[in-house]
């Protein structure tokens, strides 16, 4: 599995497709230092930092990160759609089932990369604006690991679709078809707690509901996200096993 990993390590740096994870931090810097943080605001909300993460949030969470798992899940595939990649592959003794645990875990990595910086970036914002409050490590850490956590599923989806279509955008249009909805959807009391895509932003919105796991119910946790991600990634595995090359 280790060798699998590196193989597709080597393949995902030559498409150039890593700097990536490093626009959403910096998309999250820009709007931290750009806005305002008025003594009302943060009265109202209790903590400069916790402020400053639901700002940042208001673009990263429910946009930018469920968004760019289908960027890097359609640039883990490339190769392999390009001059019957699939077939010279598959002839390695190496098997199916192994090569796609292989590019989620890679895929997850990656996720994971940009989510320490996303909290590296909140920690260097707040200390260059001089926030006198103590940095709340563990809140943010809940924040950090919901957010990624809550693209398990749709990570495993976009390596199924990324599979599935041999075109670069097929995948990320699907990927922004569904995204889109969640800004509306986010706000539904109805809907919002079932949909996949505002997964991210419901699990790194530090509100009011700080004791429950990753800040939503447990049973949302389990059978929304958990559910979703056995039915998106046992799809895509078995679709693969399948798949003619």
């Amino acid at each position: 599995m280790f060798s699998i990993l590196h193989a597709e390590w080597f393949k995902l740096r030559k498409t150039k497709i890593i700097p990536l994870i490093f626009v959403g931090p910096l998309v999250g810097l820009v709007i931290g230092f750009s806005y305002n943080f008025h003594d009302r605001i943060v009265e109202v909300v209790g903590d400069q930092w916790i402020l400053l993460s639901i700002t940042m949030n208001l673009v990263y969470a429910l946009l930018f990160l469920p968004l760019i798992t289908g960027v890097l899940a359609s640039s883990i595939c490339r190769y392999e759609h390009q001059t019957g990649g699939w077939k010279q592959l598959l002839t390695l003794p190496v098997t199916r089932g192994k090569l796609f645990i292989a590019k989620y875990i890679l895929l997850m990595l990656l996720v994971l990369a940009m989510q320490l910086l996303l909290l590296a970036t909140l920690y260097i914002i707040g200390a260059i604006k001089g926030f006198t409050t103590p940095f709340p490590l563990e809140v943010f850490w809940k924040s950090i690991l919901g957010g990624w956590v809550a693209t398990f599923p749709l990570v495993a989806l976009q390596l199924w679709m990324s599979i599935l279509f041999k075109s670069f955008a097929a995948p990320l249009t699907v990927n922004v078809i569904f995204t889109l909805p969640s800004v509306l959807i986010i706000n539904s009391e109805r809907y919002g707690p079932y949909y996949p895509w505002a997964q991210p932003f419901s699990m790194m919105y530090i509100g009011e509901h700080t004791n429950n796991i990753f800040f939503i119910p447990w049973e949302q946790v389990v059978f929304i996200v958990g559910g979703s991600f056995v039915l998106f990634f046992a799809g895509g595995y078995l679709y693969f096993q399948r798949k003619s090359v």
